[in-house]
């Protein structure tokens, strides 16, 4: 695990700017920017999620309910 976490995120990002490229390379810009907004939204599903995590648990180690 000590090693893992450093390669996944090194290799993911990388992995999806590359998939997007050969995207656009075969089959157009329609495809890469289609590739690119589902990325966004994945991702902006993840963030919302860790943050409400996060406050969850402020909340719940300050001892408010």
């Amino acid at each position: 695990m000590r090693i893992a976490r450093p390669i996944l995120l090194v290799t993911t990002p990388v992995g999806v700017v590359l998939g997007i490229r050969e995207a656009w390379r075969l089959a157009g810009p329609g495809m890469a920017l289609l590739m690119a907004a589902m990325i966004s939204v994945v991702g902006g599903f993840i963030w919302m999620t860790v943050r409400t995590i996060r406050r969850e648990r402020d909340a719940a180690g300050s001892g408010r309910d």
